[in-house]
């Protein structure tokens, strides 16, 4: 455990991996390092946190560490009691359920309030599937918009795909999105017949995963090509 001390301790931003891979094929050792010098955390789900950090890192203390959980249930004014820590000095690490926190994730609401407090924000580097997927799609990293889940009433989701594609047309910007795993094959279907033919579509799904999936085609060759997302995590880049 890290000596208490007079200083402000720092708030970590700590990657996982995004699937059931080794850590450290994915991960620098500064991940391990990290986990092996914090016992405080603030996490999505406590369970698979435990796991993520005994598979990181084998030898750290279970019993030691104290797990503070941030989901769409936490209320908002607990948020800043989890940052306590920090003032008796010691280190404190955020966990994402996959890849990195306060990417497409709730951890960016403690990361505001530990700016507000003075406390020093950290960022490790591990992976964003968001990045990769741009990364490895041929469309532009210069100009690129992230739109998070579209809706789920089947209009509703209809108007946010052509509204992406004419921002991405009249821009020149890449428009990302991302649906629930189970709903992927659901989305794509929407897109396929909402989109117009010449506008490129990436989909990416599996990174970093042996069954790592990642291609770039006009709307029309997608139509050519069948491709099964059933319950695999996906991201969706549109270009106009």
């Amino acid at each position: 455990m890290a000596e208490q001390s007079n200083k402000i301790g720092k708030l970590y931003l700590i990657p996982t991996t995004l699937g059931e891979n080794e850590p450290l094929e994915v991960l620098p050792i500064s991940i391990k390092r990290a986990i092996e010098n914090i016992d405080y955390y603030i996490v999505e789900n406590e369970k698979t946190a435990r796991k993520s950090i005994k598979k990181i890192s084998s030898s750290k203390s279970q019993p030691s560490l104290h797990l503070e959980i941030l989901n769409k249930y936490t209320e908002p004014q607990a948020l800043p009691g989890y940052l306590e820590p920090c003032f008796q000095g010691y280190d404190v690490g955020i966990l994402s359920e996959a890849g990195c926190p306060g990417i497409a994730d709730p951890g960016a609401d403690v990361v505001k309030i530990a700016h507000e407090k003075g406390i020093q924000v950290v960022p490790l580097v591990g992976p964003s599937s968001i990045f990769l997927a741009l990364m490895a799609s041929g469309m532009n990293g210069q100009s690129f918009a992230f739109k998070g889940y579209l809706p789920i009433d089947s209009a509703d989701r209809k108007k946010a795909i052509k509204q992406m594609e004419k921002i991405s047309t009249e821009q020149h910007q890449s428009q990302i999105c991302i649906e629930t795993p189970y709903r992927n094959d659901k989305l794509l279907a929407e897109m396929l017949k909402t989109l117009s033919n010449q506008t490129l579509l990436c989909i990416a799904c599996d990174i970093t995963l042996p069954t790592e999936y990642i291609f770039t085609k006009t709307v029309a060759d997608w139509k050519k090509t069948p491709v099964d997302l059933h319950k695999r995590p996906a991201i969706f880049i549109i270009q106009g």
